[in-house]
């Protein structure tokens, strides 16, 4: 099994601080997919498979990020274009719209 990345809490968290940061430059919404039931990580929990993010300009989702081993992937779901990997979720979020301090991020 490949060592990955998991969506904690801090995560949950951040994004929707990020979200709500982030409506007055045109952040919509997000929509976390978890794994298939079947897959576990080692403590009983469901990975998340991606977080998909939309904008106010498109009704499709803009963006995915997704873990990669221990990087986040950043996608551009409207042109199927690869934005690069980060080091942090917050990261991450942050190419998309730097609508909160760097000091805020952290590492994973």
């Amino acid at each position: 099994m490949p060592l990955r990345q998991g969506f904690l809490p801090r995560h949950h968290e951040y994004l929707f601080r990020w979200l709500d940061a982030g409506q007055r430059m045109g952040l919509f919404d997000a929509e976390i997919a978890k794994a298939g039931q079947d897959i576990r990580n080692v403590d009983g929990t469901v990975p998340v498979e991606h977080v998909l993010i939309w904008v106010r300009e498109n009704p499709d989702p803009a963006y995915m990020v997704r873990p990669q081993g221990m990087r986040w992937v950043l996608i551009d779901q409207l042109r199927h274009h690869e934005l690069g990997s980060f080091s942090s979720f917050e990261l991450a979020l942050n190419t998309i719209r730097p609508v909160l301090p760097l000091e805020e991020t952290c590492a994973a």
